[in-house]
C-alpha cells in the first residue's frame, strides 16, 4: 500500500470514491504470475476492475451521472470511433483502454477517473457489494447473449467458479429450464446446486461425457459454456454439446494452444462463439439485479476492509479451493 496522487479527471470523464471492488480471478492471476493471456506486468500499476462507488466530482463537459450519484464502473472504455465500436461491438475495439490490464490503473485505490458515460447509476436499492458485482455478470450476460440461449434450454456450464455460477444464474434468468454445471470441487458443484437446482458432475469422480450424456437422454446440451478458465474445460466443451449444438467459451485457458477435438465440432456442426468480456451489458445486468432476477450475494464468501489489500489478495491465492467472491469494502 502506497500514497498516490488522485486521479485527475479529463472533461468527459467523473471522480469516483470507490466503495467496493472484487477480487478477480484475472487481478490472482497477476498476483501469482504475472501475465495472463496476452497481458504481462512490467512496471508496478493499480489492479482491480469490479468496482462501484460513489461520484465525487462530475464531468466538466456536463455529461454522465451527477455528483453524489451511485455508479457500477464499466472498466473498458473504446476508443468510440472505429467500425467495431459503431457497430456495438465496441468490447473489440483495438483500441479499447482497460482498467487493471497491465499497465493501465485499476480501482484498488481510493480514487478512480472513469469516462462518464462507462459510470453506470445504480438504483438506491442496490448496495455497493451488488454494485461491484455487476462487472461479472456483465460476462455472464454478454456470454448468454452471445450463445443465442433460448427459453427452455438445457446447458451446461463447464467450471463453478464466480464466472461460471453468474453464468448460471444469467442463463436461468434468460429463461433456460435445466442446468449443469460441471466442476471438479464437490463445494462449488453444492453452491451451484443451491442457488440454481443444477445437476451437477464432478469429472474425478465420474465421467463427464457419459454424466452428461445420461442427463440428457443421450443427447448432449445444446448449449455448453465454458468458464473454468482451463485447456481441458475447453477442449471437454464440445464433447458434451449436442449436434447442432453451440458451444460458448468464456475463461482464458491457462495456455495459448491445446488440443481441441476440432472433429466433434465438425461432425456435430458445432458453433463455437467467444467471449471478450462484454459490450452494452451493463444496463441489462444493473436491470435484473434491481427486478431481483438474480441475487448475487450468496456468491460473495469472504469480505476484507480496504487496509487489508494485500491481506485480500495472499488469502484468495492460497485458499484458492475455499473462496468464491472476495469482496474488498471502503
Amino acid at each position: 500500500m502506497e500514497d498516490v496522487p488522485v486521479p485527475q479527471p479529463r472533461p468527459n470523464e467523473v471522480l469516483v470514491a470507490v466503495r467496493a471492488n472484487g477480487l478477480c480471478g484475472s487481478d490472482i492471476h497477476f498476483y501469482e504470475d504475472g501475465k495472463l493471456g496476452p497481458f504481462r506486468v512490467d512496471r508496478p500499476y493499480i489492479p482491480g476492475h469490479e468496482a462501484c462507488g460513489v461520484v465525487t466530482r462530475a464531468a466538466a463537459d456536463g455529461s454522465g451521472p451527477r455528483e453524489g450519484g451511485r455508479v457500477s464502473i464499466e472498466p473498458g472504455v473504446p476508443c468510440r470511433r472505429c467500425p467495431l465500436c459503431k457497430s456495438g461491438r465496441y468490447n473489440l475495439c483495438r483500441d479499447v483502454v482497460f482498467m487493471s490490464a497491465p499497465p493501465v490503473n485499476g480501482t484498488f485505490a481510493e480514487y478512480a477517473a472513469v469516462a462518464s458515460d462507462f459510470a453506470h447509476p445504480l438504483p438506491d436499492t442496490m448496495d455497493d457489494e451488488t454494485g461491484a458485482f455487476v462487472e461479472p455478470l456483465a460476462v455472464a450476460v454478454q456470454a448468454c447473449s452471445r450463445s443465442g440461449l433460448s427459453a427452455g434450454a438445457t446447458a451446461v456450464v463447464i467450471g463453478a467458479g464466480p464466472i461460471g455460477l453468474v453464468t448460471m444464474l444469467a442463463a436461468a434468468a434468460f429463461g433456460a429450464a435445466r442446468l449443469i454445471a460441471v466442476d471438479v470441487m464437490d463445494h462449488r458443484l453444492a453452491l451451484a446446486s443451491r442457488l440454481c437446482g443444477a445437476a451437477t458432475v464432478n469429472p474425478r469422480t465420474s465421467e463427464a461425457e457419459r454424466a452428461v450424456s445420461d442427463l440428457t437422454g443421450g443427447l448432449g446440451a445444446p448449449w455448453v459454456f465454458d468458464a473454468s478458465g482451463s485447456a481441458a474445460g475447453a477442449s471437454l466443451a464440445p464433447r458434451l454439446a449436442s449436434r447442432g449444438g453451440v458451444v460458448t467459451l468464456i475463461g482464458w485457458p491457462e495456455k495459448e494452444s491445446f488440443p481441441f477435438p476440432v472433429e466433434q465440432v465438425i461432425d456435430k456442426e458445432l458453433d463455437v462463439r467467444g467471449v471478450n468480456r462484454y459490450a452494452n451489458a451493463y444496463p441489462r445486468s444493473i436491470a435484473l439485479l434491481a427486478a431481483g432476477r438474480i441475487d448475487l450475494k450468496p456468491l460473495i464468501s469472504h469480505r476484507f476492509p480496504f487496509r487489508e489489500t494485500r491481506e485480500a489478495f495472499a488469502f484468495a491465492s492460497a485458499h484458492r479451493g475455499e473462496t468464491v467472491k472476495v469482496m474488498i469494502l471502503g
